[in-house]
């Protein structure tokens, strides 16, 4: 074989295979054109979908697939959770940005999704934002490991009683950063903590605008705490879970309140943990409690060093249970006394700590 030949196909071995599952020719078209001017990454099939996108992720076995939400014969949600039974692969869903197509986003990432991204619009300006999302979403999904049983999208007979949240400022705080694999994992934390926990909670998902939304909105059925997107000067109060907005940094204030801004973004994030526990270090010091959850990266890890160092606690979901073990791994490492759990044990772990600091 001639040495460019084989250096060629070794390249091409190297590269980022994907899926792309959509049923409007103009999207699969605009998609693929996308993927292939991605450094790294090739097209291997189109599916018009999610019964043919199941069927080719089968035959083909590539390393990440997009998705579309609304599909003939078998939705995204659906295709998503029939992968995760059959072969376990790195989606990204790709949703119409309307509250609809967020909040079904939001149920793709629960069944086993690991990233969500805007369609594309017609407009030239729109297309080439949405094409460096798309980019980094596929980049970011090939590193994630999707599991075979993935969590079930919850489901509840009643919603869960809420006691209405304290007025004024609570004296603690506790706050979750997460990213590739958030959703799922907050789904687990989330709704296990107590609608009585004496702290106010705040939610840092590496997430676009748009879906943070749908993301609190879903937090707070399954929840017996209230959560809402953040807004600026919302109180950081007991019974409360504030979300920070897509393509927001989050930071606390002196008199415990939320502040938003559209700074330059951190590793490539906005919004970051990093930015919103550095401010939560100096604010709440011993009192703040952090969970460090899968997501691809060091964000959040920094941040917690500083709580830690301020006389906070720091929890980090484990490597087992992680879609992504990064931001957890350099949390540890940055760390000295990271408390390391399962993400089932994450909310009890958060718990206790409040509970310890209330009595102190």
């Amino acid at each position: 074989m001639p040495e460019h030949i084989g250096s060629a196909a070794a390249d091409a071995a190297k590269r980022i295979r994907v899926l792309i599952a959509d049923d409007s020719v103009f999207m699969r078209k605009t998609i693929e054109r996308i993927v292939n001017e991605t450094p790294g990454c090739i097209v291997v099939g189109t599916a018009v979908d999610g019964v043919e996108a199941v069927q080719m992720a089968v035959r083909l076995r590539p390393d990440v697939i997009t998705m579309d939400v609304e599909m003939p014969r078998m939705d995204g949600v659906t295709a998503v959770a029939e992968l995760m039974k059959t072969v376990p692969t790195p989606v990204v869903m790709v949703s119409t940005l309307t509250a609809a197509g967020a909040a079904t986003s939001i149920r793709a990432l629960e069944a086993g999704a690991v990233e969500c991204v805007a369609k594309p619009g017609t407009m030239s300006t729109d297309l080439i934002s949405v094409a460096d999302r798309l980019s980094a979403a596929i980049l970011r999904a090939a590193t994630a490991r999707p599991r075979r049983m993935a969590l079930p999208p919850r489901t509840l007979a009643a919603p869960p009683t809420k006691i209405t949240p304290i007025g004024r400022a609570s004296e603690q705080i506790v706050v979750i950063g997460s990213s590739t694999g958030g959703p799922p994992a907050l789904s687990e934390v989330v709704p296990h903590l107590p609608g009585d926990l004496p702290a106010g909670v705040v939610v840092i998902q590496h997430m676009p605008p748009g879906f943070t939304a749908a993301l609190a909105r879903r937090l707070d059925g399954l929840s017996p705490l209230h959560v809402s997107e953040a807004v600026e000067g919302d109180i950081v109060a007991a019974g409360r879970v504030l979300v920070a907005p897509g393509d927001y940094h989050l930071t606390i204030t002196r008199d415990h309140r939320v502040h938003l801004e559209q700074g330059p973004s951190m590793h490539g994030v906005r919004p970051a943990a990093d930015i919103a526990l550095k401010s939560v270090a100096e604010v709440y010091g011993r009192q703040a409690s952090v969970a460090i959850l899968t997501g691809m990266g060091r964000d959040g890890a920094e941040g917690a060093a500083a709580v830690e160092r301020a006389g906070g606690h720091i929890v980090v979901q484990d490597e087992a249970t992680c879609v992504v073990y990064g931001m957890p791994r350099v949390t540890r490492e940055l760390t000295t006394n990271a408390d390391e759990r399962p993400i089932q044990g994450i909310a009890r772990a958060l718990t206790n700590l409040v509970l310890k600091g209330s009595a102190r």
